[in-house]
């Protein structure tokens, strides 16, 4: 596949909670340093034409507006949990201005819990305002938005199968605890992965930053930076001291360019 250059956005890095825990009077959550600040977990992808965001929690319109978007051209979704899906009725905003409905890519079992959770977008008689979406089914097979060639990798998170996504060299892996074989052998050449690490300790279907750790060594990826991490995994800057070279922890508004 040609891949144009592409710029890559963390939107968002934290957990299903987000960073702070409401109500937690942690070391972690009263840190004054923006990079202890997360959103939920999500990234933006842009070429000189396609703009689009892999999943849309319930902090999507709070990011839309920090990253200054003014035109997407399509969401990407890797499972349907609430962190992940919950801020689909904000692209009303992007369907005003654009006057067509959002292109959703996701497969079966992501779409039939959208259209469960927002039912008022798929009803035949729609009230004024309510969100238009243009389903799009997607499996394990790639797929292109505009420009963008897309190849999914199924991952785990427990016994749910998750999509991840590479884009190019870049690939992009959240809310899982095991790669089968096949899907690591695809996702070997990357340049650039991301991975959840949640916290340090063992949990029942996120990796832990040691298990990430290890498997970016096995597979042999030369940088690596990880996500979907939780108040209980420590302060940015002291966490970062711990990884080896080519290792960190994402933060909120974070770009790569590929």
């Amino acid at each position: 596949m040609s891949y144009p250059p592409i710029k890559i956005t963390f939107l968002g890095t934290g957990t299903s909670s987000g960073v702070p825990l409401i109500g937690c009077s942690c070391s972690v959550c009263t840190s004054p340093d923006k990079k202890d600040k997360r959103l939920r977990s999500s990234i933006l992808v842009q070429s000189e034409k396609t703009t689009l965001a892999v999943d849309c929690g319930p902090d999507f319109r709070y990011q839309m507006l920090r990253a200054g978007v003014k035109k997407l051209d399509g969401i990407v979704f890797t499972h349907p949990h609430k962190d992940h899906v919950a801020g689909l009725d904000d692209v009303r905003g992007f369907n005003f201005f654009s006057q067509k409905p959002m292109d959703i890519y996701a497969n079966e079992m992501t779409q039939e819990v959208i259209i469960r959770e927002f039912p008022y977008a798929f009803a035949d008689m729609k009230y004024p305002g309510a969100p238009e979406i243009n389903l799009n089914t997607i499996s394990v097979e790639p797929f292109e938005v505009g420009d963008i060639p897309i190849e999914p990798v199924l991952v785990w998170h427990l016994k749910m199968p998750v999509l991840g996504f590479r884009f190019g060299n870049f690939t992009y892996i959240t809310d899982a605890n095991n790669i089968e074989e096949a899907e690591r052998t695809r996702i070997r050449s990357s340049e650039i992965i991301v991975l959840n690490a949640l916290r340090k300790e063992k949990h029942i279907s996120h990796f832990t930053l040691g298990e990430a750790v290890d498997l970016v060594n096995e597979l042999k990826i030369p940088r690596a930076y990880f996500t979907h991490i939780s108040h209980q995994l420590g302060k940015h800057s002291e966490i970062n001291q711990e990884l080896q070279s080519g290792m960190e922890l994402a933060y909120d508004g974070l770009t790569i360019q590929l």
